[in-house]
Protein backbone atom coordinates (compact mmCIF):
# COMPACT_ATOMS: atom_id res chain seq x y z
CA UNK A 1 0.00 0.00 0.00
CA UNK A 2 1.60 2.88 1.34
CA UNK A 3 5.47 2.91 1.45
CA UNK A 4 7.56 3.79 4.88
CA UNK A 5 8.49 7.47 2.69
CA UNK A 6 4.70 8.06 1.95
CA UNK A 7 4.00 7.26 5.79
CA UNK A 8 5.94 9.81 6.28
CA UNK A 9 5.34 12.21 4.17
CA UNK A 10 1.95 12.11 5.29
CA UNK A 11 2.61 12.00 8.52
CA UNK A 12 4.34 15.33 7.72
CA UNK A 13 1.31 16.69 6.05
CA UNK A 14 -1.08 16.42 8.72
CA UNK A 15 1.03 17.22 11.15
CA UNK A 16 1.74 20.76 9.65
CA UNK A 17 -2.08 20.92 9.07
CA UNK A 18 -3.63 20.42 12.18
CA UNK A 19 -2.93 24.06 13.25
CA UNK A 20 -5.86 24.90 10.65
CA UNK A 21 -7.72 21.89 10.58
CA UNK A 22 -11.17 23.29 11.12
CA UNK A 23 -10.12 26.07 8.00
CA UNK A 24 -8.81 22.45 6.02
CA UNK A 25 -11.89 20.28 7.01
CA UNK A 26 -14.98 22.54 6.29
CA UNK A 27 -13.36 23.80 2.94
CA UNK A 28 -13.37 20.26 2.05
CA UNK A 29 -16.70 19.97 3.13
CA UNK A 30 -17.96 22.94 1.44
CA UNK A 31 -16.31 21.52 -1.44
CA UNK A 32 -18.16 17.96 -1.15
CA UNK A 33 -21.87 20.03 -0.45
CA UNK A 34 -21.17 22.48 -3.24
CA UNK A 35 -19.95 19.69 -5.84
CA UNK A 36 -22.28 16.86 -4.45
CA UNK A 37 -25.40 18.44 -2.99
CA UNK A 38 -27.09 14.82 -1.97
CA UNK A 39 -24.62 14.76 0.32
CA UNK A 40 -25.71 17.59 1.97
CA UNK A 41 -28.52 15.13 3.74
CA UNK A 42 -26.22 13.95 6.19
CA UNK A 43 -26.07 17.48 7.45
CA UNK A 44 -29.56 18.63 7.25
CA UNK A 45 -29.50 19.15 11.58
CA UNK A 46 -26.70 22.01 10.97
CA UNK A 47 -25.93 24.81 9.63
CA UNK A 48 -23.47 24.21 6.68
CA UNK A 49 -22.89 27.61 5.61
CA UNK A 50 -19.14 29.05 4.84
CA UNK A 51 -17.78 29.66 8.19
CA UNK A 52 -20.61 28.18 10.46
CA UNK A 53 -19.36 26.81 13.60
CA UNK A 54 -20.99 23.36 12.52
CA UNK A 55 -19.05 22.95 9.44
CA UNK A 56 -15.82 24.50 10.92
CA UNK A 57 -16.12 21.95 14.02
CA UNK A 58 -16.82 19.37 11.84
CA UNK A 59 -14.24 20.07 9.75
CA UNK A 60 -11.44 19.89 12.57
CA UNK A 61 -12.94 16.47 13.57
CA UNK A 62 -12.47 15.04 10.01
CA UNK A 63 -9.04 16.52 9.83
CA UNK A 64 -7.70 15.31 13.66
CA UNK A 65 -9.01 11.87 12.72
CA UNK A 66 -7.50 11.87 9.51
CA UNK A 67 -4.20 13.25 11.30
CA UNK A 68 -4.34 10.86 14.30
CA UNK A 69 -5.05 7.57 11.54
CA UNK A 70 -1.91 8.92 9.84
CA UNK A 71 0.21 8.27 12.87
CA UNK A 72 -0.62 4.38 12.50
CA UNK A 73 -1.36 3.74 8.70
CA UNK A 74 -0.90 -0.02 9.07
CA UNK A 75 -3.45 -0.51 12.34
CA UNK A 76 -6.05 1.92 10.76
CA UNK A 77 -8.48 -0.74 10.67
CA UNK A 78 -8.80 -1.48 14.85
CA UNK A 79 -7.62 2.71 15.08
CA UNK A 80 -11.13 3.92 13.07
CA UNK A 81 -13.11 0.88 14.53
CA UNK A 82 -15.06 3.30 16.57
CA UNK A 83 -15.35 5.58 13.64
CA UNK A 84 -16.36 2.94 11.43
CA UNK A 85 -19.39 1.26 13.10
CA UNK A 86 -20.86 5.22 14.26
CA UNK A 87 -20.61 5.91 10.42
CA UNK A 88 -22.05 2.73 9.19
CA UNK A 89 -24.59 1.86 12.13
CA UNK A 90 -25.88 5.23 13.42
CA UNK A 91 -25.09 7.82 10.86
CA UNK A 92 -25.57 5.36 7.79
CA UNK A 93 -23.47 6.71 5.61
CA UNK A 94 -22.84 5.57 2.87
CA UNK A 95 -19.71 4.31 1.42
CA UNK A 96 -19.31 6.63 -2.03
CA UNK A 97 -19.67 9.72 0.43
CA UNK A 98 -16.24 9.10 1.66
CA UNK A 99 -14.98 8.62 -1.95
CA UNK A 100 -16.82 11.94 -2.56
CA UNK A 101 -14.89 13.65 0.44
CA UNK A 102 -11.53 12.20 -0.21
CA UNK A 103 -11.47 13.78 -4.01
CA UNK A 104 -12.56 17.11 -2.16
CA UNK A 105 -9.85 16.69 0.36
CA UNK A 106 -7.30 16.03 -2.03
CA UNK A 107 -8.28 19.14 -3.87
CA UNK A 108 -8.38 21.67 -1.11
CA UNK A 109 -5.12 20.00 0.15
CA UNK A 110 -3.62 20.89 -3.49
CA UNK A 111 -5.22 24.53 -3.23
CA UNK A 112 -4.00 25.08 0.40
CA UNK A 113 -0.65 23.55 0.00
CA UNK A 114 0.38 25.13 -3.54
CA UNK A 115 4.11 23.95 -4.69
CA UNK A 116 4.47 22.03 -1.68
CA UNK A 117 1.72 19.68 -2.87
CA UNK A 118 4.02 18.01 -5.01
CA UNK A 119 2.80 14.96 -7.00
CA UNK A 120 4.60 12.47 -4.77
CA UNK A 121 2.51 14.16 -1.91
CA UNK A 122 -0.31 13.83 -4.10
CA UNK A 123 0.19 10.13 -4.60
CA UNK A 124 0.79 9.60 -1.13
CA UNK A 125 -2.28 11.46 0.09
CA UNK A 126 -4.69 10.00 -2.63
CA UNK A 127 -3.45 6.56 -1.49
CA UNK A 128 -3.88 7.29 1.93
CA UNK A 129 -7.36 8.78 1.70
CA UNK A 130 -8.46 5.65 0.02
CA UNK A 131 -7.18 3.40 2.46
CA UNK A 132 -8.73 5.60 5.40
CA UNK A 133 -12.26 5.66 3.15
CA UNK A 134 -12.11 2.04 2.86
CA UNK A 135 -12.02 1.51 6.83
CA UNK A 136 -14.73 3.82 7.63
CA UNK A 137 -16.71 2.23 4.40
CA UNK A 138 -16.25 -1.37 5.42
CA UNK A 139 -19.19 -2.10 7.69
CA UNK A 140 -22.01 -0.59 5.64
CA UNK A 141 -24.41 -2.81 4.72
Amino acid sequence: MLSKQEKELIVEIWTRLTPVADTIGAEALLRMFTSYPGTKTYFAHLDITPRSAHLLSHGRKIVMALAEGSKDISNLMTNLAPLQTYHAYQLRIHPTNFKLFSHCMVVTLACFMGERFTPSSHAAMDKYLSAFSAVLAEKFR
